[in-house]
């Protein structure tokens, strides 16, 4: 679950990517595309699903520092895995992308001020959108909210490199 400390989520961030990389680089283009079942997606779909949440999460993490609330669209994440067609795109290129749009959104967070970060929000809907959902009622905030979705990313990265990936876990580098 998330961390306490506000600023631990964005070293958490960094160390998972950097230390995710060589072994997602080390799965074989055709192993990266190979479904474990038809309902189930490959890893190049996992980690552009993961894409997808950088780019709606980095839309969110943002304007939540210019709004008083955590009100924000949600979005079919079956349909936009599917529509952007992962598993044609160069595998190499995939965990590039997913990456560098990680190392950017570990900087957005940094580079957001820890008042707003950890200013309490009555208004949201992370009962619909957050990995681990907040109940309506129940005010959070945005450092709780990044913290989700570091939490999120690192789910995702063990389901393709497998349980025993710590990626970075606190006290490990």
């Amino acid at each position: 679950m998330p961390l306490d400390d506000p600023t631990d989520y964005v070293a958490l961030l960094r160390r998972s990517v950097r230390e995710a990389v060589p072994p997602l680089g080390a799965i074989s283009p055709a192993a990266a595309i190979t479904r474990p079942s038809p309902e189930k997606w490959c890893p190049a779909e996992v980690i552009g699903h993961l894409i997808d949440s950088a780019s709606n999460n980095h839309q969110r993490f943002v304007r939540a520092a210019l709004q008083d609330d955590l009100i924000f669209p949600g979005y079919d994440q079956t349909a936009w895995v599917t529509l952007q067609r992962y598993r044609e795109a160069s595998w190499p290129g995939v965990i590039e992308l997913w990456a560098q749009f990680n190392l950017h959104l570990a900087r957005v967070m940094a580079a957001t001020p820890a008042d707003v970060r950890q200013r309490e929000r009555t208004r949201h809907n992370l009962h619909e959108i957050s990995w681990h959902p907040v109940a309506e009622h129940v005010p959070t905030t945005l450092a709780y909210f990044m913290a989700d979705y570091v939490a999120h990313l690192r789910h995702h990265v063990a389901q393709v490199l497998g349980a025993g990936w710590d990626g970075g876990a606190p006290g490990h580098g």
